[in-house]
């Protein structure tokens, strides 16, 4: 039976069956590779389930059982085990078999979690947010820009374990590149958790990319000649967007800044270096996003300074329109009261005098508003 096949026995036992079991059922039923998503039967979590010996991939062909026991027995190996959203049935087998923590197993079903670095014993318990950019041909109120996901990484001395949460952060490729890579993946798990460090921080990067394109097409809008008509509801969006994003990539800073400098057992001091500069590209991107978040609050501002001086443009020109009218219409009042002795009215060019008055004045009127830009 393939490693990964068993793998699904171990899943199906829950608090029940122990390593005999496991290698019972292992004998007695018909062996079902599930060392790819893509043949996994039944819909199970099992993504990918290899073995390693000196940086090099032991090829298919024993149970899980036989593969921990001879990177065990060899102390020069370790088992990558590669999960999609398990349930607590389909993970109890495998927590039961590594040992791990009912805390971190809790935190790993449940997802939803900080990015941190917690120890347990011998096992560290990472916590990812992973992001990808949502691509959009035009930026409205309610574009979806950053989708997070999450990616749970459990590192021992002869074993990792990702649990993966989301539609995105696939690990396939990242899998291929280590194994492409010998010499660095001999270093053991620690280099395997680098690699998935690194690959998440890089994504945040790109998106980072991404999103500044969004808010220089805003900015570019704000400030054209129409800018005050620019829908407010975009920029909101874009820093409700940005906030999702700050709080996957600002709580990695202190993980990687223990990953990078403090002594843990299962991390070696080589890899260490490596973590430090993962931890600078988690920096860079921190930056980014804090700067992204100035830029935008001052795009809000003078869009909201727009807006004002519009108004007090349309107030303008309203003002000035009234005072023109008022004059017709003082004269006019003027001369509809009923009084039977009023200058002018039996004056035979009253009319044309009144008439030319009013016009004059409201010439004058109108001139000195355009001259002081009010119209």
């Amino acid at each position: 039976m393939s490693m990964a096949g068993n793998l699904r026995k171990v899943t199906s036992l829950g608090r029940v069956g122990g390593l005999r079991k496991v290698a019972r059922l292992a004998r007695r039923r018909p062996r079902v590779d599930l060392s790819h998503h893509a043949r996994s039967p039944l819909g199970s979590a099992v993504v990918n389930c290899v073995a390693y010996e000196d940086g090099v991939r032991i090829p298919a062909g024993q149970d899980l059982v036989d593969a921990v026991r001879r990177v065990r027995k060899s102390d020069d190996g370790f088992v990558w085990l590669g999960l999609h959203e398990p349930t607590d049935q389909e993970f109890a087998g495998i927590a039961q078999l590594f040992d791990l923590h009912p805390l971190a197993v809790e935190d790993a079903i449940d997802a939803h979690q900080r990015p941190k670095l917690e120890r347990y014993g011998d096992t560290l318990f990472a916590v990812f947010k992973t992001v990808c950019y949502v691509e959009h041909t035009e930026l409205t109120a309610t574009s979806e820009v950053v989708n997070t996901g999450e990616i749970m990484v459990f590192v021992g001395q002869d074993f990792v374990i990702t649990v993966r949460h989301g539609r995105h952060g696939s690990l396939g490729p990242l899998r291929e590149g280590l194994e492409g890579d010998p010499q660095q993946l001999a270093k053991g798990p620690a280099a395997v958790l680098h690699a998935i460090a690194d690959h998440v921080v890089d994504d945040y990067l790109q998106v980072t990319d991404s999103v500044q394109a969004d808010i220089d097409q805003v900015e570019t809008d704000v400030f054209a000649a129409n800018g005050a008509r620019v829908d407010p509801g975009r920029i909101y969006q874009l820093k409700r967007e940005l906030l999702e994003l700050k709080r996957a990539v600002a709580p990695l800073h202190r993980p990687l800044q223990e990953l990078a400098t403090r002594p843990i057992r299962v991390i070696d001091p080589e890899i260490q270096a490596y973590f430090r500069d993962v931890s600078d590209h988690q920096l860079r991107a921190t930056e980014q996003i804090a700067a992204f978040d100035e830029l935008l609050n001052s795009i809000l501002q003078a869009h909201l300074a727009q807006v004002t001086v519009a108004q007090n443009e349309d107030m303008r020109k309203i003002t000035a329109w009234a005072a023109m009218i008022a004059v017709p219409t003082m004269v006019c009042g003027v001369y509809g009261m009923n009084f039977e002795h009023m200058p002018e009215l039996r004056w035979q060019f009253g009319y044309p005098m009144v008439i030319g008055l009013i016009s004059v004045v409201c010439l004058a009127l109108y001139r000195s508003f355009r001259r002081n830009g009010w119209l």
